[in-house]
């Protein structure tokens, strides 16, 4: 084996569900403890950390090493997005091969739960502060994630966006929106499931189908199609580490081999920044090729893979990824997650990957033999990241490409910012408001030209027609301002 091989030699991870005031820094600081022993965590080298939410840091990563006795590692601190974790291992594994760094401790935590918590309270938490003196560390660079069309109806959440992704599965699919609900909740429960038999999963109470796609008191309504239990889950207190060297070095550190997992292969790339310019609502090219690339790199084919965690924010972003990839999404065999999901196992803002990445480590540990697959996704199902791992020793060398060329040169779509005239609805999602009410309902539409618009129902009455309605191919009368009505 080549001494510049990468392994990944330690994963910790912590769920903190009681009341105590614990920041961000103390809970990386937890999970870094449980994925290695204080020798291994003294000869880190390089620290990287996950855009957090929960508070601001200058360089948390200079924090984490102070406390873990890793004073002197080069930091770094990234950008926004759920991609940025698998991104982060294919960087570590491509500066350990090269020499740039031995050791590399990767690290994400938010303690949005009791954040939020306190802020009821009118309580700001008296959480470490670092000065203007502590110079912030190189990162990724944030880039928008949407465009002109999107900004001009105040399309900007996710909780906006997925469901329009799901509308435009569900007619292309060809289902009535009962059976698309039935469908969606099933699989819901499936990886509620999983969670359930995670111990590190932040919700262990396995739900039905019927609990979670039937609105009620405890699920109400979001937006249109995804009630509560169909949304990614923010109000947690989690953090995960993931511990990266050297074969050589793992052997120096006398860490047994029982406990290395090779990632083998990795790839990113990005669709469209605006959802507009999406040629289709339903697929991905990023994640067709990314995810067909890594597999190419790995040496493995889909069927060799024994366990499979897709990036779930939400139902739709599974349901592309697996049609992209060419999985099913109902094998009992194979489930799409390891961990449960953000609904379910937790979904602390940029860094739910990273624990599915501790959470893959472990279950390889278990079966030397098998492979598993981690896709990661930032943004709106925008921007992609792709890791092949096992816990044997990988043919050949650690590989990684970014595919973004080859993206680049698939079909996008015209979109228009104020338009005017009459179209047809494409897909839409109605959010409600927290009485059980709808409230407005967004819309995106095909022009006469074959274009897409983006518009806004703003009367409640109207917008509650979109709910009762299936308005899939219906035509809609859009005003330059972005209003719209249905004709």
């Amino acid at each position: 084996m080549d001494p510049r091989t990468p392994v990944l030699v330690g994963a910790g991870q912590v769920n903190q569900h009681d009341d105590a005031d614990i920041e961000p820094v103390d809970l990386m600081v937890a999970a870094a403890r449980q994925a290695a022993d204080p020798r291994v965590l003294q000869a880190v080298d390089a620290i990287r950390v996950v855009n957090l939410l929960s508070w601001r840091y200058r360089d948390p990563g200079l924090l984490l090493g102070q406390r873990i006795g890793a004073p002197e590692a080069a930091t770094r601190y990234t950008g926004v997005g759920g991609n940025t974790p698998q991104s982060l291992v294919n960087q570590a594994c491509l500066d350990i091969q090269s020499g740039r760094n031995n050791i590399v401790l990767l690290a994400g935590g938010e303690t949005w739960r009791t954040r939020m918590r306190l802020r009821a309270k009118g309580i700001k938490p008296d959480w470490t502060r670092q000065d203007d003196t502590v110079p912030v560390p190189p990162g990724g660079e944030d880039v928008p994630m949407s465009g002109p069309v999107e900004d001009r109806i105040n399309l900007d959440r996710p909780s906006f966006v997925y469901p329009l992704f799901e509308q435009a599965l569900r007619i292309a699919n060809g289902e009535t929106v009962e059976e698309h609900q039935h469908r969606i909740a099933a699989l819901w429960a499936r990886f509620s499931d999983v969670a359930a038999g995670n111990p590190y999963a932040w919700s262990r109470e396995a739900r039905t189908a019927e609990q979670i796609g039937q609105a009620s008191p405890d699920n109400r309504m979001i937006s249109w199609p995804y009630p509560k239990l169909m949304n990614s889950n923010n109000m947690v207190n989690q953090a995960a580490v993931v511990i990266l060297c050297s074969a050589e070095k793992a052997t120096y550190l006398q860490i047994p081999r029982d406990q290395w997992v090779f990632p083998y292969a990795g790839t990113d790339s990005h669709d469209t920044y605006a959802v507009a310019e999406r040629d289709e609502l339903h697929r991905s090219p990023a994640i067709r090729i990314g995810g067909r690339r890594v597999l190419e790199l790995a040496g493995v084919g889909v069927d060799d893979l024994d366990h499979i965690d897709v990036y779930s924010c939400f139902p739709s972003a599974v349901q592309v990824a697996a049609e992209e990839l060419g999985l099913p999404t109902d094998d009992p065999q194979r489930p799409l997650t390891v961990t449960g999901g953000l609904t379910f196992a937790g979904g602390p803002w940029n860094n739910y990957v990273m624990h599915s990445i501790a959470t893959m480590a472990g279950l390889l540990r278990a079966n030397p033999a098998a492979h598993g697959l981690i896709t990661a996704n930032g943004g709106y199902l925008t921007k992609h990241s792709f890791g092949v791992y096992s816990a044997t020793p990988p043919p050949a060398a650690f590989r990684w490409e970014d595919v973004q060329a080859e993206v680049d040169r698939e079909p996008t779509r015209r979109a228009v910012v104020e338009w005017d005239g009459e179209g047809t609805v494409e897909s839409w999602t109605t959010p409600f408001d927290r009485d059980g009410r709808p409230e407005k309902a967004f819309l995106t539409v095909r022009t006469s030209d074959d274009a897409r618009a983006m518009a806004l129902i703003d009367d409640p009455e109207a917008a509650a027609v979109t709910v009762t309605d299936d308005i899939a191919g219906a035509k809609v009368r859009v005003h330059a301002d972005g209003r719209a009505s249905l004709a």
